[in-house]
């Protein structure tokens, strides 16, 4: 049935319409804001696999770029493999809308999001994970809670809400918040070290919006929701197995080595399903897990103990390597509990910053960028070692939010820096591990960052009202428990936040004692890292390329370039270096060592400086005439050399005594309005060299 709703926000208006598009899907949504248009579809398999257990979920986010009036680069002419950003907005989908399905609900699902039209002055995020709702609780798929989301700017005590692009390059904390009408699902936030009470309060303001979405998409409701049967023969397996085995798993649990653990959970699970049958044994793993959960979350909250003994404020033990790579530009290796990132810098030129073709049209260029990668072994796996997955993506953005606030600007630091972070071995949070060890490798390689960051991650398990909140949550308490809470931040503030759960929701209270706990956190472990290195190295590795820059004149860009950039490639070929010249006339020199970068920014500046009276230059005779020498001085740049000022002593004849091509000192004694020289190599003779180019 088609439906149409609208939601003011902040002056604008949303419209959602249900089923006016794609009605062959089992729900869509077509969703309009400004300018902005995006179709959101949902639909599942009719069958579920028998054996499965699990709710296997695929969500994309494709940005047309007819939807801005673009055609797509490339030698195909259409889109390709999805964009990072496209992964990332796939990924703020999926995380809230997750937990939202209804319990023992199995069937393949597909929620696709598509940008038709887009108005870059104001924000579409949102509109997907709205319209993901829309079409979902507008169809027979079990997912009835209405969810909605907003973006909130703050910049100089002001808050912003869904901010375009143009205010987004400006603003001091970007917070995107998903929720139903009373809590929060799903949040991620970024800025310029702002402070827990910035936070909170742009979390008030997302959550109004949300909760006035939330409850306009009531009327959407699809009253011919599938049933999904509960399985009281699953129930009565996990009563059975809890009854015989609860002694056995409690101890395997509470295992502190992480294999040991892991070999004899294998045990007592091999010694349930001997001689079972495959479909029985598929039924067995399934409430098995559900048993672990329980003890763990029964004895978590009852004992108030955690499967490691550590207090749920204690973090692991850390450990700090640092210049461990001999070769590379930085190198650390950040060690907390059995969690391992080798992070590595590469400093490089202008031409190394990547190329962005962003979809508004501007080409930007980005040169800070941070990879992470998650190898098989880090988790004792094996596994084909592919490319950077969805997971990799999305932990490696996070960590570079965390740090892009601190990194210098081009005008102090004038190098492209890359930082990979290699995990090497993983039990919770790798990708705060990565922003204390990309942090270390920065500051290892000289990179003058404004301040040192460190993550953590923050766990809760909650029954009812009952709940705990863990500092530091290890790869166990992360798989059974409610929440993945990650903040990075300096001494000041905050810098980074994203949050997951597993449950229906998350109140104010749990935000914000978490926040609390999670800062506690992190300004202990930047005090480890500071105690083993407290400021960046004063020098670069010897290794590292030489960057100098330098400003010539606008109009003298040409001069350096050539016709068909001749001179500038003379120059890169001569002296084996990378030049790069911008539009304001900054020119940056990557040489493999000082002395030849500033012997290259000589060569330069003879090439597009000016004239200058009194000054000496040894300048070249290009054509001889009877009165005179014309000399060049500069390149493009030519003055008459008359007769009268050649010598002291009388000249016969001046085809005689020069040739074509002939180097000549000469001083320049004046220059009128159209920049015409007068030049003299008599007043040099018996004269000392001062002021010589």
């Amino acid at each position: 049935m088609q439906k149409t709703i609208q939601i003011e926000i902040d002056g604008s208006t949303l419209k959602i319409d249900i089923h006016r598009w794609a009605q062959q899907s089992n729900g869509s949504a077509l969703l309009t804001y400004k300018d902005n248009m995006v179709l959101v579809t949902a639909n599942m398999r009719e069958e579920a696999k028998a054996a499965q257990d699990f709710l296997p979920l695929m969500v994309d986010f494709r940005e047309n770029t007819y939807s801005a009036g673009k055609i797509p680069g490339g030698f195909f002419k259409r889109e390709g493999r999805p964009s990072e950003k496209e992964v990332l907005l796939s990924r703020l989908i999926d995380r809230p809308i997750r937990p939202l399905f209804a319990d023992n609900y199995n069937h393949d699902t597909q929620v696709i999001a598509m940008l038709l039209s887009a108005d870059f002055s104001i924000d579409y995020d949102s509109m997907g994970i709205i319209g993901a709702s829309a079409a979902l609780i507008s169809s027979t798929i079990p997912f009835s809670t209405p969810l909605g989301a907003v973006k909130i700017g703050w910049k100089n005590n002001e808050y912003f809400i869904n901010p375009g692009q143009d205010v987004l390059k400006e603003l001091e904390m970007v917070l995107q918040v998903a929720g139903t009408e009373q809590e929060v699902v799903m949040l991620e936030a970024a800025g310029n070290e702002f402070s827990d009470e910035v936070f909170m309060e742009g979390l008030r303001r997302a959550k109004e919006v949300i909760a006035r979405i939330c409850q306009a998409q009531k009327e959407l409701l699809n009253p011919d929701k599938m049933v999904v049967a509960s399985k009281p023969e699953a129930a009565a397996l996990v009563d059975d197995l809890r009854d015989k085995f609860t002694a056995q798993i409690r101890d395997a649990i509470f295992t502190q080595d992480r294999v040991l653990r892991r070999l004899k959970i294998k045990a007592i699970q091999e010694e349930i399903m001997q001689g079972k049958e495959e479909e029985e044994i598929v039924r067995i793993k399934g409430a098995f897990e559900k048993v672990e959960a329980q003890i763990f979350r029964q004895t978590l909250l009852q004992g108030k103990k955690r499967t490691d003994n550590r207090a749920f404020d204690e973090i692991r033990a850390i450990s700090i390597e640092l210049g461990i790579l001999p070769r590379v530009h930085g190198s650390a290796v950040f060690t907390r509990g059995e969690t391992q990132s080798l992070s590595t810098v590469t400093l490089g030129s202008e031409d190394d910053a990547q190329r962005l073709d962003n979809l508004n049209g501007d080409e930007t260029k980005k040169k800070f960028l941070l990879h992470y990668n998650f190898p098989p072994f880090s988790v004792g796996e094996v596994s084909f070692l592919r490319g950077a997955g969805r997971r990799e993506i999305g932990h490696g953005n996070l960590a570079e939010k965390s740090l892009s606030k601190v990194i210098p600007d081009s005008e102090n630091f004038p190098y492209t820096i890359r930082v990979v972070s290699d995990i090497l071995e993983s039990n919770g949070s790798s990708s705060m591990a990565t922003v204390c060890g990309a942090t270390l490798a920065l500051m290892n390689a000289g990179v003058p960052i404004k301040a040192p960051v460190a993550g953590i991650a923050m766990g809760l398990v909650k029954e009812g009202d009952q709940f705990a909140v863990l500092t530091d949550i290890a790869g166990y308490e992360d798989h059974f428990g409610d929440m993945d809470f990650k903040v990075a931040g300096t001494e000041k503030g905050i810098t980074a936040i994203q949050l997951d759960i597993k449950i229906k929701g998350l109140t104010d209270e749990i935000i914000r004692l978490a926040i609390e706990d999670a800062r506690k956190a992190y300004l202990f472990i930047l005090a480890k890292m500071k105690s083993v290195i407290a400021v960046p190295s004063e020098k670069l590795s010897e290794y590292a390329p030489v960057i100098l820059t330098m400003m010539i004149p606008v109009d003298k860009i040409r001069d350096l370039i050539g016709p068909g950039g001749k001179n500038i490639k003379e120059l890169v070929a001569t002296y084996s270096v990378k030049i790069n010249a911008e539009d304001d006339g900054k020119v940056s020199i990557a040489a493999a060592n000082r002395e030849l970068g500033e012997k290259v920014i000589a060569r330069i500046e003879a090439m597009t400086g000016s004239p200058e009276v009194n000054k000496i230059y040894n300048g070249k005779i290009n054509r001889i005439e009877d009165y005179g020498l014309f000399v060049e001085i500069m390149p493009g740049v030519t003055g008459l050399l008359h007769v009268s000022e050649i010598s002291n002593q009388r000249i016969r004849d001046v085809r005689q005594e020069y040739k074509l091509g002939q180097m000549i000192e000469v001083k320049v004694l004046a220059l009128d309005r159209d920049n015409k020289m007068k030049l003299s190599h008599k007043v040099l003779e018996n004269q000392p060299r001062d002021g010589e180019n």
